[in-house]
């Protein structure tokens, strides 16, 4: 009996969560809409690691232009050297305080995005380095996160960083663990994983805002598609 009710309360706690979530975009917009941040990892000693080691593989490898999907509310930004930068993400609020905090950097632009509205075949949004950091596990649907993963590999002409977990996971309100470099090796066959870089802080129960389960994954390109002869 004791079990049989611990399975009930459990299910009703995962139609509470079910409820609450109503997809990605609008968990994010509701949550800056009210204010909120992009959380602990964008700040502190987690936030100057990421600056760290991002802004030392952009003067290292020569990097003149940075995309990045999922700029949030701009404090990892500010942290960041970069030649020339766009920023990319779901929450019209968010860009609303970015576009303010930087708006007299002419090294800065921002741009909403919508990934079943976003179609790039010119290649206007492109860059030597794409970046993904502290978003690939909120892609609950994987609609989303499959539309993602293609338009942040697609965006980038030299190298793609990742920050992130990478194993697999069932969703839970608005996390997903996701084995993310299945899809790379699947679906992005120009690419390779060229260094994992782990993280100088990794997730300690104890000190959960200090801390954190994702790694920095490097890739490479290594060639281009062919163009199709077909038609």
């Amino acid at each position: 009996m004791i079990k049989i009710l611990k399975e009930l309360k459990e299910e009703r706690r995962r139609k509470r969560r079910a409820r609450r979530f109503q997809g990605s975009e609008a968990f994010w917009e509701s949550l800056y809409s009210r204010g909120g941040t992009s959380g602990s990892g964008s700040y502190g000693r987690l936030a100057l690691f990421k600056a760290e080691i991002v802004n030392g593989f952009v003067r290292e490898h020569g990097i003149t232009s940075v995309i990045e999907f999922g700029c949030g509310d701009g404090n990892q930004l500010s942290l960041a050297d970069y030649p020339k930068y766009v920023g990319l993400d779901v929450s019209r609020s968010v860009l609303k305080r970015s576009c303010e905090r930087f708006s007299e950097d002419k090294t800065k632009s921002f741009f909403l995005y919508n990934g079943s509205a976003f179609v790039d075949n010119a290649g206007v949004f492109s860059a030597d380095l794409a970046l993904s950091l502290d978003v690939i596990y909120h892609l609950v649907e994987d609609e989303v996160f499959e539309k993602y993963m293609r338009d942040l590999f697609g965006s980038a002409g030299r190298y793609v960083i990742i920050y992130s977990a990478n194993e697999a996971g069932k969703p839970d309100n608005h996390l997903r663990l996701r084995k993310f470099t299945d899809w790379v090796d699947r679906d992005a066959s120009e690419w390779k994983l060229a260094q994992k870089i782990a993280n100088r802080y990794p997730f300690d129960p104890n000190l959960p805002d200090d801390t954190s389960f994702a790694d920095f994954y490097v890739f490479e390109r290594v060639s281009f598609p062919t163009p199709s002869t077909s038609g």
